[in-house]
């Protein structure tokens, strides 16, 4: 049990005795929680077997969902993987740094411990002065999945970080909000043609038009639950607020019309409902605690918004969530990806 201990830090200019205290951390094989610009990382050092597992313990997360190496230079992928495909190079050139994982084969210098297993790794450079800063003290490889709880919504806030995290590890720097709010784009480049693992911020267009074909995995998209994704980590329950949540998707004033009959209906039966709206729709529902997650149009803050809702609305003890569904042009397929995530896949569509 650790007296968990939260220094404020200033992204345009990190104090280094901070993060000179925090890396000598993570070379001895102890845990920091970081700001990057997607969301908080739980970092370890990636080559300590023990440091990696000490991560799996902290959350509560599988051993077999794989970690993400975070690098600070292009040029230190040379001592973790077997082969840097020209593709990589060309998407680091465009995207680094910046929320894109790409996925390599590793070589014996990365544990099994942080690639749960696997003979590949996953690599990103963050768009964080702290976070980049932090890499390099701490040794050039920092293992970092989301700071948080498995299952629970991936924290935004240092606060968030420090509900779940308090009393597990030693130090969590508090960098403010992050930027973007949901996970990386996660890439596989050791396939003939990329495949897309994950959804992000990074779409597959974006991708396609730096390095030519890309495909998503079937397993991302298909509403068979027979198709099962190649990523590890998307099989497992994610994002995940305490109460039961249901997205309902349909013509505008339809969903409305339904989320409105539907919390009446719990209501009735003694039930305290969450709603997810937007600024257009919010004031439309007649009962139970609304939230506008935004904009419609605004995508970005729809994904910047999303798991510090799911929090709001976890504090607020609703026992059941009804949310619209946001298939935005650009980072539709990303936002819905994790709200589906969220709600167990129960969709109802507004008759």
């Amino acid at each position: 049990m650790y007296h968990t201990v939260v220094k404020k830090l200033l992204e345009t200019k990190p104090d280094m005795d901070v993060i000179r205290q925090a890396g000598q951390i993570l070379q001895t094989g102890g845990l920091v929680a970081f700001p990057t610009e997607t969301v908080y990382g739980l970092g370890a050092n990636a080559l300590m077997a023990e440091a990696s597992r000490k991560i799996y313990a902290a959350k509560g997360r599988p051993s077999d969902n794989p970690l993400i190496v975070h690098v600070c230079k292009f040029d230190d992928l040379k001592n973790i993987v077997l082969d840097i495909p020209q593709q990589a190079r060309l998407l680091a050139d465009t995207f680094w740094p910046g929320p894109l994982t790409m996925i390599f084969r590793k070589n014996d210098r990365v544990p099994l411990e942080t690639t749960g297993g696997m003979d590949t790794v996953a690599v990103r450079m963050p768009d964080s002065q702290i976070a980049l800063a932090l890499i390099q003290e701490g040794g050039g490889y920092i293992a970092a999945p989301s700071a948080n709880l498995s299952g629970r919504p991936s924290p935004t806030l240092a606060e968030h970080v420090y509900e779940d995290m308090n009393g597990k590890i030693p130090l969590i720097i508090d960098g403010g909000a992050v930027g973007i709010g949901i996970e990386s784009t996660i890439i596989d480049l050791t396939e003939s043609t990329p495949v897309v693992l994950r959804p992000g911020y990074i779409t597959l267009e974006m991708l396609a038009g730096v390095i030519g074909e890309v495909c998503m995995d079937p397993g991302i998209v298909s509403e068979d639950s027979r198709v099962r994704p190649k990523a590890p980590g998307m099989k497992y329950r994610h994002y995940a607020p305490k109460a039961e949540m249901i997205l309902v998707e349909g013509p505008q004033e339809k969903v409305i019309a339904q989320i409105n009959y539907l919390t009446k209906e719990k209501l009735k039966s003694g039930k305290k409902v969450g709603i997810i709206g937007t600024e257009e729709t919010a004031e439309r529902y007649e009962h139970g605690f609304v939230i506008s997650i935004g904009e419609r149009q605004e995508e970005e803050m729809i994904a910047h918004n999303l798991y510090r809702i799911l929090r709001e609305l976890d504090e607020s003890g609703v026992d059941i969530i009804y949310s619209e569904s946001f298939s935005t042009l650009r980072m539709g397929e990303a936002i819905m990806n994790r709200m589906l995530k969220a709600a167990g896949h129960q969709v109802i569509m507004a008759e």
